[in-house]
């Protein structure tokens, strides 16, 4: 599958990016969220959920873990910035999560990379100048 790629400047812009996500990605799945600090992670998938019809979305640095329902789908957004080692994942039930039938994103993915299933996706997000560059 070809990467699509967008260039925005403006949060406004976001919702559309979304859309075309979840066009691409009619299904739940695994994603993760490779960017810096402050790149928007966290925005992109509040825009992925207000574009299933859900606006309580929030960054889960403190829970690690937030969980979004609407009728259709399930979400559930990873913070995993905190984590020191492999074993918080495994102890908080990381696993049991990529079980579930539902899009599953997760920031700061590299520690619990070895847990993962075969098949996942990526989503890139580089932020220069005020302008975002997504991929997925």
């Amino acid at each position: 599958m070809e990467l699509s790629k967008f260039r925005i400047s403006s949060i406004e812009e976001l919702d559309e990016v979304a859309r075309v996500f979840l066009l691409r990605y009619p299904k739940p799945g695994i994603f993760l969220l490779n960017a810096e600090m402050g790149a928007g992670k966290t925005t992109f998938v509040k825009a992925v959920c207000k574009s299933l019809g859900i606006d309580n979305a929030s960054s889960p640095t403190f829970s690690l873990v937030n969980h979004y329902e609407n009728e259709k789908f399930s979400i559930y957004h990873f913070d995993l910035y905190r984590l020191k080692n492999i074993e918080e994942a495994l102890d908080f039930g990381f696993e049991e999560y990529l079980e579930k039938e539902a899009y599953i994103f997760i920031e700061w993915p590299e520690l619990i990379l070895p847990l993962l299933p075969a098949h996942f996706s990526e989503i890139n997000i580089q932020e220069e100048a005020g302008v975002r560059e997504i991929s997925f």
